[in-house]
Parts: structure tokens; sequence; C-alpha cells
């Protein structure tokens, strides 16, 4: 590959190490960046012999600086130092960078290693790859024998017979170690390395090792175990699975430790159905039922959470008589987290249960859920309406739903008001016209004069998106009259909406609308006395020339009426309209 330049002008090794002494770290980082280009510069075999040499031995350095080197170690260089027959020579400096105290360093040493071991050959794995593996998984120092468990799974399927033996008793040791670091890095690398095991050699080898880690005294080593049971139940068959993994599932759901129920709640539907229908029947009901009425909340949200993909491996009628007498008691949870994670999740039981059964037993919990005092609870229930909705139809929630969405709207805390409008559109969209402009228009057009500016300006916004929703004809008749109405209110914030509202919602409208209906009033607006709203004023005929300049009629429209108006506000005595107004100029020029 040539750079363009002769290796011999540039002397890349002094200037990579004269910039790797530097103190400023910044300047170090920038070396090593810099080092596919050092490498081009000096050629395959300078590159492998000097520079690869030379980064072996710079080991001793800032974290974020060993961190980059791991980085670009592991982006394709081997391209740089000869090709895929040479790459086992980027090992070096990544073996000593899996060995240092930083654990981000290592993790991305360890990444980077495995890059390097897709390009690698059979015979390069096992003469240069196997021999890196052992020295690290048998070192002195904890930190290297915790990264060694990230590389087992990378070559593991295409080693010989007689190493793949070697592995699998040596990542059985990192599973035993002395040192709870080095058991927790196996417990959370067993679930990849099992998935390339075969069904014999996951009996034999990998379930031996994951009961070890299952049963360990730190609770920071079993809640790994979680994904290793899911990733072990998907080898075997749901007869191996009853015969070889209940007692730990069971284990796992009982444990002492909090964490390690919330990890198995959080992971409980990629275990059921790694498991099987006939065992989710005879075992997993009952366990994940005492995961949804466990003591701790954050055990109880999770597994709320988790209510839907559950339900759908279950008959209708079991989940009435077992899950939806769970979803009332939490419902009325003491934790409104719990409470909040299920109103996220009940509508997705709907469907299931088809229109009746949720009439007569979800939408009870629904409507108490949308009166809930805590505003996350509210907003998760509208946020999903839309499933609910086609299921029983939205005459039955109206009622309910109106006045929760107007409590939402008025809350105190302005976040919680700036987050209903966000769901605005699609509460129009499922909805409809009809109830939309009966019942939440005025809303709608009231948070345009919000006293919080982050409100006014999720409004305007939100007019766009709803123009979007019921289309130009709507907004013509429900969002332009009511807009261009505030331009004469005597409170500036109302006029100053209606310029921004003008400015966001403009490119979603006609021509004819812009020309007949907003540009006089907008034109009156730049001369207002308040020097905010006439700069605003020349942003929104900044928007109208971009949008309509290049059509003809566009094109006679600013000529004729905007461009005198930008003209004036050229002279203004405020710098700022004088700055927009100019702007506007220019971009109508650029036409």
């Amino acid at each position: 590959m040539d750079t363009g330049f002769p290796a011999e002008d540039i002397a890349p090794i002094a200037i990579l190490m004269d910039e790797l002494r530097s103190e400023d770290v910044q300047l170090r980082l920038n070396a090593i960046h810099s080092i596919p280009t050092i490498a081009l510069a000096l050629g395959p075999d300078r590159a492998r012999e000097e520079l690869i040499t030379f980064l072996q031995d710079s080991v001793d350095d800032e974290d974020e600086v060993l961190l980059a080197v791991a980085e670009e170690l592991g982006r394709s260089f081997e391209q740089y130092i000869g090709g895929k027959e040479h790459a086992h020579v980027i090992l070096g400096p990544l073996e000593n960078l899996a060995s240092v105290e930083e654990t981000l360093v290592r993790d991305k040493a360890a990444e980077s290693m495995t890059k390097v071991a897709e390009v690698l050959s059979q015979p390069q794995i096992e003469e240069f790859y196997i021999p890196v593996l052992k020295r690290l998984s048998n070192a002195d120092w904890f930190t290297s024998r915790a990264t060694s468990a990230a590389l087992y799974a990378a070559v593991y399927s295409r080693i010989s017979s007689a190493l793949q033996d070697d592995l699998r008793k040596a990542f059985s040791a990192l599973g035993s170690d002395d040192t709870p670091m080095v058991r927790r890095a196996a417990a959370k690398r067993l679930a990849a390395f099992v998935s390339c095991l075969s069904k014999p050699h996951v009996l034999s080898d990998g379930l031996p090792i994951y009961r070890r880690l299952q049963a360990d005294d730190q609770d920071s080593v079993r809640l790994l175990t979680v994904e290793d049971l899911i990733a072990i139940a998907q080898q075997l068959s749901p007869a191996e699975v009853k015969d070889h993994l209940l007692k730990q599932i069971r284990q796992t759901i009982s444990d002492k430790s909090w964490r390690v129920r919330y990890m198995a709640a959080t992971h409980f539907n990629a275990l059921a159905e790694a498991v099987g229908t006939e065992l989710v029947r005879e075992e997993l009901i009952g366990q994940y039922i005492q995961l949804l009425k466990d003591n701790e909340a954050e055990v109880r949200t999770a597994a709320a959470g988790q209510i839907p993909g559950f339900s759908k491996l279950l008959d209708k009628e079991v989940i009435l008589a077992r899950i939806v007498p769970c979803v009332r008691d939490l419902s009325q949870d003491q934790s409104q987290h719990v409470r909040a994670a299920l109103g996220n999740q009940i509508s997705g039981v709907a469907p299931l249960l088809g229109k009746e059964p949720t009439i007569e037993h979800l939408l009870p919990l629904f409507l108490h859920l949308l009166k809930d005092e805590f505003p996350d609870v509210r907003l998760n229930i509208i946020s999903k309406l839309e499933t609910v909705n086609d299921v029983i139809g939205i005459d039955l929630l109206s009622e309910s739903l109106l006045p929760a969405i107007i409590e939402l709207a008025e809350d105190k805390s302005w976040r919680v008001r700036q987050a209903i409008i966000e769901y605005i559109p699609l509460l129009a969209k499922q909805l409809g016209k009809p109830f939309f402009d009966e019942q939440l228009g005025n809303l709608c057009m009231s948070w345009l004069g919000d006293t919080v500016y982050s409100i006014r300006e999720s409004a305007t916004g939100n007019l766009k998106r709803l123009t979007e929703v019921f289309g130009v004809e709507w907004a013509q008749v429900a969002i332009v009259p009511k807009v261009m109405n505030m331009r004469k209110h005597p409170n500036y914030l109302f006029r100053m909406t209606t310029v921004q509202a003008i400015t966001v919602i403009a490119p979603s409208l006609t021509f004819s609308i812009i020309r007949d209906e907003i540009l006089e009033p907008l034109i009156e607006l730049a001369k207002d006395p308040i020097p905010n709203i006439r700069f605003n004023a020349a942003r929104a005929f900044e928007v109208l020339a971009v949008t309509f300049g290049s059509t003809s009629d566009g094109h006679e429209l600013i000529q004729q009426h905007i461009l005198p108006v930008l003209e004036v506000q050229k002279n203004d005595s405020d710098a700022d309209v004088r700055f927009f107004a100019s702007r506007a100029l220019q971009k109508v020029a650029e036409l």
C-alpha cells in the first residue's frame, strides 16, 4: 500500500517515540491513532520488526493510551504488517495489555485478540494463540487469568480435539479459581464457551462448571450464571433440562441474594423459551409467580417487565387463573416503580386474552393505573394505549382516559407536562379526529401559552406532528386560525409563540395557506415592538423562502412581500434583528 511519501522522510519510529514520551496525554493518544499511517510508511517488514516490538515494550502508560493501543490493534491491523499470515504477531502486545490492572484495557485487549483470531489459520491458532491463552490462564496475577476467560470461545471450534480437551480443562480451572474476580469472569464467559461445545461435552464439562459457579459463595458470581443457565438449556432437550437443570433453576429463583433473583426475573422469558413448553407449564409458572411476589421491589419490577412475553407461552385459561391475579396485586403495589413497570407491560396481555376477558379482567386495572398518583405510571399506560384500543375499542377507555390526560397536562412538574405532549400525536392517531378535536384540541393550544419555554417549544413541534397525522386540510381548520389569533394577545410570549409555531409548521403546509392566512399576520409581527418577536419573524421568513422559493409563485411572493420587510429589518435598531434579517436576505439571494 503506497502512502504517497517516502518512509525515510518522516522518521516514523522516532516521531512515535518522541510523542509517546511527551507529558501531554493527548499528544500520546494522537501518536497511537497514527499507528496505521506509520506502519504504512514503514512497510510490512519494519512494521513487524520495529513497530510491533516497540508497542510490546510500551505498556507503562496512562490507561487511556493503553486502551487506544488495544483498540487500534484490533482494527484489521494485520493489513499493515503483511497480511493474515503475519497476524499472529499482533498477539504479542495484546498479551501484555491483557495483563494490566485496568479492566477496560484488559477487556479491549481481549476483544482485539478475538478479532485477530478470526483471521488466523488453524496452524497459527495452535502455534501462537493457544500458547498465549495458556500463559494468561495460568499466570500468577489474577488479572491475566480473568482476561483469559474471554478468549476461549473464539477458537474452540477451530482446533484439534486434543487441544479442545485442554481448553475445557483450563476453563474448568478458571471456574474453580481461588480469586472471585476470576470466577466472575468465567461465569460471564461460560455461556459463549458452552455454545461452542457438543452436547456430550456440555453435559460432561459445561454442566459441572456451571453448577460450581451457580453454587458460589459470592452473589456477584451467581448472578452471572443466569445467562449460563439459559445457554446450557438451549443445548439440551426438555427432558435433559428437567433431569440436569431443574434443581439449579429452583435454587436461582429462590436465591438468598435479591441481585440473583433480579437477574433471573430479567431473563425469565429467555429461560422459559429455552426450557420448553412442558417444563414451563409444570414448573416455571410457579417460579414466575414467586418472582412476581418477591419481597424486593426491584425483583418485582423486573418480573413485571416479563409479563407479556411469558404469557405468550401460556394458554388463555392459565393466564386468567395464574397471571391475572398477580397483575391485580401488582397494580396495588406499594412501589411506584413496580406499578410503572406494570403500566408499561399490562397492555401486552390484552391481545392474548381477547375482547371479553380484557374488558372483564384487565380494563378495571387499566383504568385504575390511569388514575395512579405517580405520573410515570399514567404515562406508561397512555404510551401503550394502541394495543388495548385494538382489542376493545376506544369508547370503553375514553371516559377515564381524558381526565388522566388533562391531569398530566396540568401537572406541576414541567417535565411531566412535556412528556404527555410527546404522546399526543400517538393518542391523536389512535383516537381519531372527532374525539381529538372535541376533547384535546384546546388542550394542545393551551400548551402554546405555558410559562416554561421548553413546553412552548414542544407544543409547536406537536402541532407539526399533528398536521402530519391528520393532514393539511385539518391543520388549516383546526390549527392555523387558532395560532394566528394569538398574534393579537397582549402578552408578548403568546405573540412570540405564534411566530415560532409558524416557523415550525410552515414546511408542512401548502403555499396557498401560507399566502392567504399566514403571510400578512407574520408581516405584522415583524413590526412588533418586542425585538425578540421581530428577529423570530425574520427567521420565519427565511424558512418560508427556503421552503417555497423554488416555485414561480413562491419566488414572486418573496420578491413582492418578504424582501421589502427584510430590507427594513436589516436596518433595525436591534442587533439580533439585523443579524437574522441579513441572514434571511442571504438565503433569498442564494435561491
